[in-house]
């Protein structure tokens, strides 16, 4: 019965957070148990550059150093993967995994880069903290919880956990990474077309489209696009007797 739950739950993982969550799951396991050793999967720029073993800025985004010093805050990482991505690819990216597929890829190369010139073994920190980033800036006024039965505001939750990383953890220097790349992602998706009227630099190549066609009809999630600042403004500024009541808002 509990196997029959287990994969009930599994198979309603979304298609790409399932995948990305899958191997996060299964190479630190293989690393921890010794069938393949880390070393061989880090991004180590030597490696990749003069030995060109092209593998690794892949496997630097799924291996992690699984011990039992690093077991609580590896099972954090997964609990925050699993959460936020599934949100954020049935929600502003539902029917689109072409589209969410492009975040991770935009975001992954962002950090690649930035690992080879800072040093940067494992990318899973700052990944998983680039995707939390966007879903809390496209659900910035919905209240989330933390510990200790804290409520706050989800704009607020990347810096939460960058500051409970840098006062316990390694210094936050990963979490900042994320934020930043994060943050990279949502201003020339989002903010600068949107809300400076600038182009939109961004666009999903086709052949993402070609292996994830979108769908239609499909059920909304957590969050939506922000609508442009721009033309709320201009609303406000159009319509000073008065606004109506949004159907379905609160």
């Amino acid at each position: 019965m509990a196997s029959n739950d287990i994969g009930d739950w599994y198979r309603s993982i979304p298609l790409v957070t399932k995948y990305w969550f899958t191997g996060s799951v299964v190479l630190p396991l293989l690393g921890r148990f010794g069938l393949v050793s880390l070393r061989s999967l880090l991004l180590d720029y030597d490696s990749l550059i003069y030995g060109f073993q092209i593998w690794r800025p892949v496997t630097a985004l799924f291996a992690y150093p699984l011990t039992p010093q690093t077991g609580f805050h590896f099972l954090l990482n997964l609990y925050f993967l699993y959460s936020y991505s599934t949100r954020l690819e049935t929600g502003v990216f539902d029917g689109r995994p072409a589209d969410y597929l492009f975040l991770l890829a935009f975001n992954w190369v962002c950090l690649v880069i930035i690992g080879l010139l800072a040093n940067i073994w494992f990318l899973m920190d700052p990944m998983i903290l680039s995707v939390l980033y966007v879903w809390c800036q496209v659900n910035r006024d919905q209240i989330v919880q933390f510990w200790f039965g804290t409520q706050f505001k989800a704009m607020y939750l990347p810096w939460v956990l960058f500051a409970f990383n840098m006062i316990l953890g390694s210094g936050g220097w990963h979490q900042l990474l994320g934020i930043l790349v994060g943050h990279l992602y949502f201003f020339l998706m989002f903010k600068y077309p949107q809300d400076f009227g600038g182009r939109q630099f961004l666009h999903t190549p086709s052949i993402f489209y070609r292996f994830l066609p979108s769908r239609r009809g499909g059920v909304a999630g957590f969050g939506m696009a922000p609508a442009s600042q721009r033309t709320r403004d201009q609303n406000d500024r159009r319509h000073d007797w008065g606004r109506g009541l949004q159907l379905g808002g609160n």
